[in-house]
């Protein structure tokens, strides 16, 4: 009766599904522009499939260490003093199969029925109910576009209760393109301070990606006395275009990696050894391509605000980081497509431009927030300058 339960209650992924639609629909022929997609559509860097190809060869192929190679572990610690100017040991990371599994493990080790877990919207759609399976209540706070959709320290500091487990932020954020500066993590951490009985998840997946000439800032930077109490979530799936290889990490207190790597230990029991050979060139080794990938993504993102900024009932803030336009259709609502029919909410609209424009897109709905549909610009310029000319030519039908 549970696995029924669960199907029931939780639903698939929601940009998962959509992308598997997209699939569906060429299957039988259609002509898809898929902005629904999560990940870069370049390749891996070739130093990093030679790291994979060598490991296979040199016979690298079996089970490792459950919280991953000391190998990976050291160029884990290597990349966070890089990057981030953080000093971490190797007993205070842990690798998985994704970000997504640090994810939830962390939630299952130290949840218990009723305790709280605040997200703020536009979140990524996994984190409440990742909450809900390890038993835990999401707390949601309602974002806001015309605060650039950021948590504000008094908001936090209103939802915080005695039933408070963890805040989980992401910066740079997935929809929106939100990034925080250091004087708003400061004040977030000041809150944070005042509740020593939550912890802190930051959701640094996009750091690589954040454009204009700002900076990513890891929230242990902005609070480092709370750095027993904050776990990084982070991976080679974003920023080294390696999302099928599934190998993320996290870095925190050692009695929580500890919790961590006793659930790995009873689910995955390790990562793929394949895959951790390859994240050892990635994040220790030549750091070039991850560059030229962010100067890319900048460049995208500025062809597709372009184009999107000519469609007629589209509004935006334009993304400070990561490679999605969260884009505001309230202007839409109320209008008629071409068949007669009345655009009454964001899932008319995604629905419309599938059906109409041939435009594939994850409405807002997903990342709890309305009227707003995700694109992402993580597609080369052709695509997006075809999607974005279809979009245009579609709204521009409607009355």
């Amino acid at each position: 009766m549970v696995p029924i339960l669960l199907a029931r209650i939780f639903r698939t992924e929601p940009s998962i599904a959509a992308n598997a639609l997209v699939a569906k629909l060429r299957a039988e022929g259609r002509d898809i522009v898929n902005f629904t997609v999560g990940e870069p559509d370049l390749d891996t860097p070739a130093h990093i499939l030679d790291a994979a190809s060598k490991a296979m060869a040199s016979g690298d192929t079996h089970y490792t260490s459950t919280l991953g190679t000391p190998a990976l572990r050291e160029a884990i610690v290597t990349k966070l003093s890089r990057d981030n100017g953080l000093d971490y040991s190797v007993d205070e990371v842990v690798a998985g199969t994704g970000g997504k599994q640090i994810i939830f493990e962390a939630l299952a080790a130290t949840l218990n029925p009723g305790d709280e877990v605040i997200v703020h919207t536009p979140y990524w759609v996994s984190y409440p109910d990742i909450t809900k399976l390890s038993g835990g209540t999401p707390v949601v706070i309602q974002g806001r576009e015309e605060n650039g959709f950021k948590l504000t320290a008094a908001e936090l500091d209103q939802a915080i209760t005695p039933k408070t487990k963890w805040l989980i932020l992401n910066s740079p954020n997935n929809p929106s393109g939100a990034v925080y500066t250091l004087d708003e993590l400061k004040a977030i951490a000041q809150v944070l301070r005042d509740h020593p009985h939550v912890l802190m998840m930051s959701d640094e997946i996009y750091e690589h990606f954040v454009y204009g000439g700002r900076s990513h800032i890891s929230f242990v930077t902005a609070a480092p006395d709370l750095k027993d109490r904050i776990l990084i979530i982070n991976g080679a799936s974003k920023g080294y275009a390696m999302t099928g290889w599934r190998l993320g990490f996290g870095a925190g207190p050692k009695w929580l990696i500890a919790a961590i790597g006793k659930l790995l230990s009873q689910s995955t029991t390790c990562p793929s050894s394949i895959s951790q050979a390859a994240a050892v060139a990635a994040f220790a080794g030549d750091q070039t391509p991850v560059k030229a990938m962010a100067s890319l993504y900048e460049a995208r993102r500025d062809l597709m605000t372009g184009l999107l900024s000519e469609v007629p009932g589209l509004s935006f803030t334009s993304p400070d980081g990561a490679f999605y336009v969260f884009v505001n259709v309230e202007g839409l609502l109320g209008k008629k497509i071409p068949s007669g029919s009345l655009l009454s909410t964001e899932a008319d609209v995604v629905r419309f431009w599938l059906e109409d424009a041939g435009v594939a897109t994850v409405l807002g709905e997903a990342y709890g927030i309305s009227p707003y549909v995700r694109l992402s610009f993580a597609s080369g310029e052709q695509v997006i300058q075809e999607g974005c000319a279809r979009l245009r030519k579609a709204c521009e039908c409607l009355s």
